[in-house]
């Protein structure tokens, strides 16, 4: 793993355990030498974690469409950021760039980002980590949803795998590396069911 993608809110958040739990990724992602891919904007989480990693040394690529980029919230001090045209252009160049997907917390857009590689990988368009940094609780509500899948047939019980979870940036990192995709395929052909 190389580079390592950051989802998370472009707010603060309503603890100061927000802020800090993102400039603990960011640093960690920056001390193993592993560059960090996110969204492009100098506010919120995404500010913080970026800040975080360039302080540390760190490579940090932004990807962001123009038009968020015209109303001034493009961090301007990355080592590269990408303009893009729409957000499904920034969400498809922000999984190409990356290894390995993390969401720290974040809203509706943090939620769908992560949503979306995580059915990607269920689809076996990719075999990358795809983790949650666990924040004072903040996704034991959306884990224990895809538990309930798992227990009402709507996840195979080999693909609730497919999601990392910890308290720790660089424990859950360490996980990100050992990561190995499950064997077990989405679809199966008709024989092997």
């Amino acid at each position: 793993m190389e580079q390592v993608c950051v989802f998370c809110g472009s707010s603060d958040g309503s603890s100061p355990v927000y802020l800090e739990a993102a400039r603990r990724t960011g640093e960690e992602i920056a001390r193993r030498g592993l560059g960090l891919v996110y969204g492009g904007g100098k506010v919120g989480l995404m500010g913080a974690v970026a800040d975080a990693a360039l302080a540390a040394g760190g490579e940090v690529v932004g990807v962001m469409p123009d038009t968020l980029v015209s109303k001034e919230i493009g961090h301007e001090g990355l080592t590269k950021l990408h303009v893009v045209g729409s957000m499904h252009e920034r969400k498809k160049l922000m999984a190409d760039l990356s290894d390995g997907f993390v969401a720290l917390p974040g809203g509706y857009g943090t939620l769908e980002e992560f949503l979306e590689v995580l059915s990607w990988a269920q689809l076996s368009m990719h075999e990358k980590p795809c983790a949650l940094l666990e924040v004072a609780g903040y996704w034991e509500p959306l884990t224990a949803l895809f538990d309930r899948a798992v227990a009402e047939g709507f996840v195979r019980p080999n693909h609730r795998s497919l999601v990392l979870a910890g308290e720790d940036p660089g424990e859950l990192l360490d996980l990100m590396e050992r990561y190995r995709s499950p064997a077990e395929k989405k679809w199966a052909a008709p024989e092997d069911r």
